[in-house]
């Protein structure tokens, strides 16, 4: 397994560009399911995450024709597809779930692996599987797959997720779009990435309208050929501003509309560092102290992403006194704080609530990534520690970060991949 050794400390300057969303991809591309003409989807990040996707769509019949890049795919599907979504693509991601909407929706049957992905909390599927039964999928999970089938095309149905839930909504949301009359699902996630599966969606002649936290799909027979250019990725673009204010940096992040991390964007702005914003590009310079924050709470979108919860808490172990974080959507995403700990930092936790004191002074060591989000923490906290800091198992980091250690060369920060 590859690992990164990082010599810190590091300031990181210059220009810096922010890859296509993975968390929009993956949607996206488990949508294209529902096709029977050529789709091009342009803008992927070139991470493990979506080789997963683009793998499991092949073993189902999709033909997937990438570009010299790998950033620009054509899928065509068969007119015959296969419906089981094995165990062995389906272990390493949570995102493969997604297939099962298109699936029952196109094809009135599947056999679908239930996900793998990080360890992260329970993040169980029953959220998806309610709203499917609503529009009308039959179900049974055995040997840790579900069988699907329904009679027929499914029937839109009105549908109240009794949590918001993310991925409940990406499978709903496509699941419907094929479906018999209206479908209305209400108390949905409404992150950006969700936003653009249904403009997505809508290119093709789907018929989707928002309105707050309500999503109206009503169904058609068919979607039409298009080609679709994916929304950047928010959480790389945060990892990067993050990066700049501390270390005391200079960063200018293009290609991102910084519209998607507004709220990121103010905290980081209350610890100090100067921001300007442009349409596509974001400067940003780190303070030469960085002000604490008493709570942090992590929230469904608009509020402070869980995905840049980790980046943050090394923030505040640099912060000029106490901040806390409350994680509010996954129970075990604190899994980092052992790792930072290592490195000297005074992390309290109790229950959903880590307590932090601010000041600390970093010493590298040899560290170990647990799921994505806290892999790039340790990154980030290698980087200002003093000495030489080796971080094992990146390959969590892989599934979500394209070329991430060849961006921080460029941008100053001593970091080379010890390939094993």
């Amino acid at each position: 397994m590859d690992k990164f050794l990082i010599n810190g400390p590091c300031k990181v300057k210059g220009k810096v560009s922010v890859s296509g969303s993975k968390n929009a991809s993956l949607p996206i591309l488990a949508a294209t399911l529902l096709f029977d003409k050529p789709v091009i989807i342009k803008n992927l990040p070139i991470v493990k995450d979506i080789k997963t996707m683009l793998n499991l769509l092949k073993s189902l019949g999709s033909k997937i024709v990438l570009s010299k890049d790998k950033k620009t795919v054509k899928i065509i599907n068969k007119k015959k597809m296969k419906t089981f979504a094995s165990y062995s693509l389906v272990k390493t991601m949570r995102g493969s779930i997604l297939v099962l909407g298109p699936l029952i929706s196109k094809f009135y049957k599947s056999k679908t692996s239930l996900p793998g992905g990080c360890l992260i909390g329970a993040r169980p599927v029953n959220y998806h599987l309610s709203a499917l039964k609503k529009l009308g999928m039959d179900y049974k999970i055995k040997d840790g797959y579900i069988l699907a089938k329904t009679k027929g095309r499914l029937k839109g149905s009105m549908i109240k997720f009794p949590k918001i839930s993310v991925g409940a909504t990406e499978n709903s949301i496509i699941a419907a779009c094929l479906a018999k009359g209206k479908t209305v699902l209400k108390n949905c996630a409404i992150e950006p990435e969700i936003k653009d599966l249904t403009n997505f969606l809508n290119s093709a002649g789907a018929k989707i309208k928002w309105s707050g936290r309500t999503c109206k799909i009503l169904g058609t027979d068919t979607l039409n050929q298009t080609e679709y250019t994916v929304m950047a990725d928010r959480i790389e673009a945060g990892t990067f501003c993050v990066a700049a204010t501390l270390t005391k940096g200079n960063l200018e992040i293009r290609d991102f509309n910084p519209d998607m991390i507004r709220t990121e964007l103010e905290l980081l702005k209350k610890v100090g560092a100067r921001i300007k914003i442009d349409s596509n590009k974001i400067k940003i310079t780190g303070p030469k102290k960085i002000k604490p924050i008493k709570n942090i709470k992590t929230k469904e979108w608009p509020g402070v992403a869980t995905d840049m919860q980790s980046q943050l808490m090394v923030l505040m172990c640099r912060a000029d006194g106490k901040s806390s974080i409350t994680e509010n959507i996954f129970e075990n995403r604190f899994l980092h704080v052992g790792e930072l700990q290592r490195l000297g930092a005074n992390i309290q936790i109790k229950k959903n609530k880590a307590f932090i004191d601010g000041n600390t002074k970093f010493v590298g060591a040899e560290l170990m990534s647990s799921d994505l989000r806290a892999s790039v923490a340790l990154v980030l906290a290698a980087m200002i520690s003093n000495g030489k800091s080796s971080i094992n198992r990146i390959y969590h980091l892989d599934r979500g970060y394209e070329n991430l250690e060849i961006k921080l060369k460029k941008i100053g920060v001593k970091i080379k991949r010890l390939k094993k």
